[in-house]
């Protein structure tokens, strides 16, 4: 008797055992792998963790610091005014980790606001005082290159540019230096939304887009070329093929996403308060066709919107580029099919 019960729960055991083994490989035939994972900022597949916390760096976009460095590897690299006509980057990382970014320069409020959007850890060299005090007033964890100018370690001077335009971060060194100052290193982000893998985009030809920075004087001026084999745009400033600095890799991406916000300058310097939040006019470009459509923060992200939905970004990196409602979208922005 003992001997029949022994072997019915051992026969009980096996057919649990092969059920789960069943239900995991169904599961594997749905989504991939069982191990696979999403990064939040590009959508793309993972089987490797895709945990660790965002970086966002402020890149200098001065003629005299292009060709930059780092930027090909950023997932989502946001293009807004500084002072006068000429624009500046936030640049953020969390699905690669580039040996080196910049030249590093200072910070503004828009920009740090955008990086604890994305729960970044925000990193620039220098700032106002005002600034630094609203930097540490709102408990934005961050890095600041002036504390470290030119350790060697996180931040280092090149001698091949002049300052302030030859400040470069150390990329492998912001996690050890973010632990020691008490910030977490790994996060859990909800992904952006994004298309299915090879889906089709609606919308009219962009195979050409002009960003006019310089409203009637000198300045930026930004354009994107579509590579119909790669399905990427390619970033071009001022007719020159953005490229990195040691590689001269080209920078490309699968998103163009162009918005307008209200810009006001409110001091002699020419700083400027962007209202980041109330939302607006916005152009979403991809495969070579663009859509017009809105533009919401949710929750501190920039998301497109259209008949209040989400838009898909389709997978991969995006450049978001940030235009004054005065002279307006459809004046500073030009879309052709050539």
């Amino acid at each position: 008797m003992k001997k029949t019960i022994f072997f019915m729960l051992v026969v009980l055991i096996l057919l649990t055992s092969c059920s789960k083994d069943k239900e995991q490989t169904d599961n594997d035939d749905i989504s991939g792998k069982a191990s696979e994972s999403v990064y939040p900022l590009t959508g793309v597949q993972s089987d490797e963790g895709t945990d660790d916390r965002t970086i966002g760096v402020m890149v200098n976009n001065h003629p005299k610091a292009r060709p930059q460095s780092g930027l090909s590897q950023a997932d989502i690299v946001f293009e807004i005014l500084a002072e006068g006509q000429i624009t500046r980057f936030l640049a953020l990382f969390q699905s690669e980790t580039p040996d080196v970014v910049g030249p590093v320069r200072s910070a503004r409020e828009y920009y740090f606001d955008l990086a604890a959007g994305y729960d970044a850890i925000y990193v620039y060299h220098g700032a106002a005082n005002f600034v630094n005090d609203m930097i540490e007033d709102q408990n934005i964890e961050h890095l600041n290159g002036a504390l470290y100018d030119d350790d060697g370690v996180l931040f280092k001077r090149e001698s091949f540019r002049k300052a302030p335009h030859n400040s470069y971060l150390q990329f492998d060194a912001v996690h050890d230096e973010a632990a020691q100052q008490g910030y977490t290193t790994t996060a859990t982000d909800e992904p952006l939304p994004f298309l299915d893998e090879g889906a089709d985009v609606q919308g009219e030809a962009a195979e050409h887009v002009k960003i006019d920075y310089t409203k009637g004087g000198s300045g930026t001026v930004v354009e994107f070329d579509y590579d119909k084999n790669s399905g990427k745009y390619n970033r071009s400033s001022d007719g020159e093929k953005t490229v990195e600095l040691d590689s001269e890799d080209p920078i490309q991406v699968e998103n163009v996403f162009i918005v307008e916000a209200t810009h006001e300058v409110f001091d002699d310097e020419g700083r400027r308060k962007i209202d980041l939040t109330s939302g607006g006019n916005a152009y979403l470009i991809q495969q070579g066709k663009v859509k017009q459509i809105q533009w919401e923060n949710k929750e501190g992200r920039i998301i497109p919107v259209e008949d209040g939905k989400a838009v898909g970004f389709v997978p991969g990196k995006t450049w978001v580029n940030v235009i004054p409602t005065d002279p307006g979208i459809e004046q500073a922005v030009i879309i052709s099919d050539e």
